[in-house]
């Protein structure tokens, strides 16, 4: 063997061993990078390729749901994005015809709150501007957003077309609106009515239930007697008696008109002996309540004493009649006891004190009974002029004087020796109670006249709705109950809202009748203005060109109430399904969980109520965004990730790499070190990609070699990488994605980094190019290449765009390719399973190798050589497997043992022979050519060609 030095031998090999090359870096720079890669988008139209390519595809459908244009988009803005965005790839790179028009809500009040604001902060005052003015000014500011925003989601990687968007203030989406509106009139679901809605006294319009988000306050309880003034009853067992309510609304005694009790709960009537110092309760007050309530009351009232005079079941009291607590004050009502199923004995007293401006049980029942609705409360939450002693008082301050009026009446009632009446107890209680998600002011239930789309009468919108879904796909499954609940459980839709800034509800109601005016000619004439020039043409415009010549202006009022934004974006399906490749229903809509009751609720009711059916195929649903310690996000916690942030210091493919290893299905966590994680997982997938290009070097389409004449190695990754396919391809049909990617990042690192890249870095170095071994590795890497940088476009989209056009040139696009299809023969479940144990069995190896190596008896796996003890039984499992070369080392054997003989572990030694200086292995026939003294037999005959 040659006296030269091992490491000169090393240096004189170097260029025979064929070490990976390639110019896509280990750094992804994506900060950098990803700006110019959608520049290089733009300057070869790559939207407008993608969607030349797909047509003659069968199409595929996916209805973008409107954010608000009112600010960068959120965290939230870009899960939902990312989400659509790699459904869409996924099902081009799947043969689909893919056409994703992005869509944004510009009308309602978030807008029209934020012109307010700068008004407010400029010193203006918002009704001294001309409307028309204001409304352009709202549609100026909307633009702009949309704009910002457009370039955000761009920024991001999502592909649509940005040029076609659509927006509900163009004028066609507006008369589509408008249309729509009418459709309901003319079908006659569309009425005016007095029913108590979610009121905002600081926005003062009306609110959707979608629009209400809830937080803990303090709220004033009070009990209340309510003295008996006709008695029905048996031996008039209610004769004296004051029946007691308890309500966490002080405010709403002055609209109380009825009480309820249950018809089948128990109530006793208690005499009160003893009292605490403290007690507001009459020693002698006779008082009715459920027997099931008598402890909590007693303790509250602080009444120490008491014994049972009367137990009468609910329904005895039907035709009870009390006075109002504040009656001789102004309120001279006789108040009537009605049976209410609603009614349980969870907390109060069992009976309900009903104020039927004030809530949708109250009103129901109180309707239902012919007692009037009174009005009390306006719009900005004062009482109203004409109601005793409060007029002016706003309803949040109500608590105190309402109070003192009861106290009053309790005191003056104690002095004329009358039954108890008025205060019997205050304290407070911190619940849960609903905001405006805008002003984050509490909202009240506050019944005016508005307009509303029934849920029931002729046309049955309830009963089709619920049997439209019935054909929907939810995703997850569980979301179904959801939304169904809420369709069966709703009220009539109230589309009316007090504001300025949206689409007009387009009616004219007849003074002498009051009837609204269903006529098709004068909605047709509508909609064709507003077609024309917008939906402030119904401001702008003199009535008799709506009218036509034969209706008298003077007859007739003119609506100016604007419709519920979410009705509008529950019409978008009308003016962007309909366009030449979409399909109707759309195969899928995708939105946050909040939607059941929003944009899912409110485009199911428009579509069965004008066209009959869903508008939808499928519904997925996603989670909402927290931080890292499962905190909503807020700007006064400092937790806020904005997507900006993230783009700017990682890129936006560790972004949407965050959304597709997470599950979406729940809430999602977010946050510095978690973005860490991702980078993390990020550059194994980068490492992958890079060292597949790395060995490709060079590779031609010459060196394939058929699968049947391939290694059961390859056969092996060919067969994982058949599975992969599957999961993939159950993913597009299902739109089930959670898991998908984990399980690709899985299969890198795992399947091939630290598997088959680890075992086949010796055949691709050193083998000669003609080697089978080699030339089926390196066919198979081909095939990798391609299948994972199409299977990784969808989601890190710049990233397998570079990974692809390092290999194929600037020219084309990752993104207009089709995923890779392997063939069916790849797929082997036998063989899947005997490298599975094939595997199991080398990592008990590897262990004893590892071992060997922190004990010094070897230095690297290739210095050992390896005895297998194994049974006949365990041999013939295995088959021909050179357990050298999966093991890493320069020599191993198997040593049979007879029958089921017990046998100890791997055996590691150190390999006899000396290092190759080209693939080092450690063998005795290095040495052996006279002219290549540092190389094995392998590395000599490769030399030599």
């Amino acid at each position: 063997m040659s006296d030269t030095p091992f490491k000169e031998q090393q240096d004189r090999y170097r260029d025979t061993v064929f070490l990976p090359r390639t110019s896509f870096p280990m750094r992804g720079g994506l900060p950098k990078r990803e700006p110019d890669t959608l520049a290089r988008w733009a300057a070869m139209d790559l939207d407008g390729k993608i969607r030349e390519s797909g047509k003659g595809r069968p199409v595929f459908t996916l209805h973008d749901g409107p954010p608000y244009a009112n600010g960068h988009v959120h965290t939230g803005h870009a899960l939902n994005k990312v989400m659509k965005d790699v459904i869409n790839r996924a099902h081009r790179m799947s043969g689909f015809q893919v056409r994703y028009l992005p869509g944004w809500d510009c009308h309602g009040l978030p807008i029209e709150w934020r012109i307010e604001e700068q008004y407010r902060k400029a010193g203006k005052d918002k009704d001294a501007v001309p409307l028309l003015q204001f409304r352009a000014e709202c549609r100026q500011y909307a633009g702009e957003w949309v704009e910002k925003q457009a370039a955000d989601f761009r920024r991001l990687g999502v592909q649509a077309e940005w040029a076609n968007r659509y927006v509900t203030m163009d004028f066609s989406s507006e008369a589509q609106i408008v249309d729509e509106i009418g459709k309901f009139l003319l079908n006659g679901s569309l009425y005016r009515g007095l029913r108590p809605i979610m009121w905002s006294p600081v926005e003062k319009t009306a609110l959707a239930e979608a629009e209400i988000e809830y937080h803990d306050v303090d709220s004033t309880t009070i009990h209340v007697a309510f003295p008996v003034i006709t008695d029905p009853t048996p031996a008039r067992a209610l004769e004296g008696v004051s029946a007691v309510i308890w309500t966490t609304t002080p405010w709403t005694i002055p609209a109380n008109r009825a009480l309820a009790c249950g018809p089948d709960i128990t109530y006793v009537v208690l005499r009160v002996d003893e009292v605490t110092q403290s007690s507001l309760v009459p020693l002698g007050a006779r008082l009715l309540i459920a027997e099931e309530r008598i402890a909590p009351f007693c303790a509250e009232a602080r009444i120490s004493a008491y014994h049972t005079l009367y137990t009468l079941p609910g329904s005895a009291l039907e035709g009870v009649i009390c006075a109002h607590p504040l009656r001789g004050r102004g309120y001279e009502f006789d108040v009537p006891m009605l049976q209410g199923e609603f009614v349980t004995t969870d907390a109060g007293t069992g009976l309900v004190h009903m104020a039927p401006s004030h809530g949708q049980d109250d009103f129901v029942l109180c309707r239902a009974n012919d007692i009037e609705v009174p009005e009390l409360v306006e719009d900005d939450g004062r009482y109203a002029p004409w109601v005793p002693h409060l007029a002016g008082v706003h309803v949040f301050k109500a608590a105190d004087p309402v109070c003192d009026l009861l106290t009053e009446a309790r005191q003056s009632a104690e002095h004329d020796g009358a039954p108890a009446t008025g205060l019997m107890v205050r304290g407070s209680i911190r619940h849960s109670y609903p905001h405006s998600w805008r002003s984050r002011a509490p909202v009240i239930f506050r019944a005016t006249p508005q307009w509303f789309i029934a849920m029931n009468g002729k046309n049955h919108l309830r009963e089709k709705s619920l049997k439209a879904l019935d054909n929907v796909t939810f995703v997850p499954a569980a979301a179904r109950r959801r939304l169904t609940s809420m369709i069966e459980q709703r009220p009539d839709w109230c589309i009316s809202r007090q504001r300025a800034w949206g689409v007009p509800i387009a009616v004219f109601v007849e003074k002498r009748s009051g009837d609204v005016l269903r006529d098709p000619a004068v909605m047709k004439r509508v909609v064709e203005t507003v077609r024309e020039h917008g939906a402030d043409a119904w401001y702008s415009t003199d009535p008799a060109v709506f009218l036509g010549p034969d209706r008298d202006p003077a007859d007739y009022d003119q609506v100016f109430d604007i419709v519920d934004v979410w009705f509008e974006s529950g019409s978008t399906h009308r003016f962007v399904l309909d366009q030449e490749g979409m399909n109707f229903p759309a195969d899928l809509y995708l939105e946050g969980s909040d939607q059941h009751r929003g944009w899912f609720q409110s485009s199911l009711l428009e579509s069965v109520g004008t066209m009959g059916v869903a508008p939808y195929k499928a519904l997925v649903t996603n989670g909402f965004v927290l931080d890292e310690q499962g905190r909503k996000m807020s700007k006064s916690l400092g937790n806020v990730i904005a997507p900006s942030d993230v783009t700017e210091k990682l890129g936006a493919d560790i972004l949407r790499l965050w959304v597709l290893n997470s599950d979406t299905n729940e809430d999602l966590r977010i946050g510095n070190e978690i973005l860490k994680q991702q980078g993390e997982l990020y550059r194994r997938l980068r490492n992958t990609l890079r060292w597949l290009l790395g060995a490709l070097d060079g590779y031609t389409a010459a060196e394939a070699v058929p699968y049947a004449s391939m290694p059961p190695l390859e056969q092996y990754i060919l067969h994982r990488l058949s599975e992969l396919h599957g999961l993939v391809a159950r993913a597009v049909e299902t739109h089930q994605w959670v898991g998908v990617y984990p399980a690709l990042h899985g299969f890198c690192t795992t399947d091939l980094s630290a598997f088959y890249f680890d075992i086949r870095k010796d055949a691709i170095y050193c083998d000669d190019t003609s080697d089978l071994t080699r030339r089926s590795a390196r066919t198979v890497l081909d095939v990798l290449h391609r299948a994972l940088c199409t299977w990784l476009a969808p989601v890190l989209v710049f990233t397998a765009e570079e990974a692809w056009q390092d290999r194929f040139g600037i020219e084309g696009s990752v993104h207009l390719e089709q995923f890779f299809e392997p063939d069916g023969e790849w797929h082997n479940a036998e063989l899947g399973a005997k490298w599975d144990d094939i595997r199991a069995y080398r990592r008990l190896v590897t262990t004893e190798l590892e071992t060997a190596r922190r004990d010094g008896t070897i230095g690297s796996s290739l210095e050992a050589s390896v005895t297998l003890p194994m049974s006949q039984e365990e041999a013939e499992q295995f088959g021909l497997v050179d357990w050298a070369e999966l093991l890493i080392t320069s020599h191993a054997e198997i040593e049979l043992l007879p029958g089921e003989t017990p046998h100890g572990g791997p055996q590691v030694e150190r390999a006899p022979g000396e290092k190759c200086a080209r693939c080092w292995k450690v063998l005795p026939e290095v040495g052996e050519n006279a002219e290549h003294t540092h190389l094995c037999r392998r590395c000599v005959s490769v030399v030599s060609a």
